[in-house]
């Protein structure tokens, strides 16, 4: 047996709601339940919205629990941030200072190590950047 919809709704007012709403998707979800006020099946009002009955079934729990703002598509929670706004502030305070230059002199202004084997821009071999970016180390 269906889900019954609300008592205090029918579909002029869910007709009305949806001309008023600039949410598209809410719109479709309220014509496809006001066909379902008139009396149409189920199976009419999915083909109306373009989806599954499942989905007009969970749209019905969704009206019925919070009304027509029930069938507004909400921003996923997604994972907490890991960062806090101390975090924040310490991270964009050391982005907005720029590179820290090693031994005195900024990566940009180094030149390559000329031998093959030393370490290139004069950083240590575990820190150096990859073999493709180091002249003294590129393969020709």
């Amino acid at each position: 047996m269906p889900i019954p919809l609300r008592g205090d709704f029918d579909a002029p007012r869910l007709r009305a709601i949806a001309r008023g709403t600039k949410d598209a998707a809410q719109t479709r979800r309220l014509l496809a339940l006001a066909a379902v006020y008139d009396g149409a099946r189920r199976t009419e009002a999915a083909a109306i919205g373009g989806v599954t009955l499942q989905i007009v079934r969970d749209w019905v729990i969704k009206f019925n629990a919070r009304g027509p703002d029930g069938l507004i598509d909400r921003k996923a929670p997604g994972q907490p941030s890991k960062l806090n706004d101390t975090h924040r502030a310490a991270l964009k305070a050391a982005i907005e200072s720029g590179p820290i230059p090693a031994g005195g002199i900024p990566d940009w202004h180094r030149q390559a190590d000329p031998e093959p084997g030393t370490a290139c821009h004069g950083l240590p071999q575990a820190v150096r950047p990859p073999a493709s970016s180091c002249p003294s180390r590129r393969r020709h």
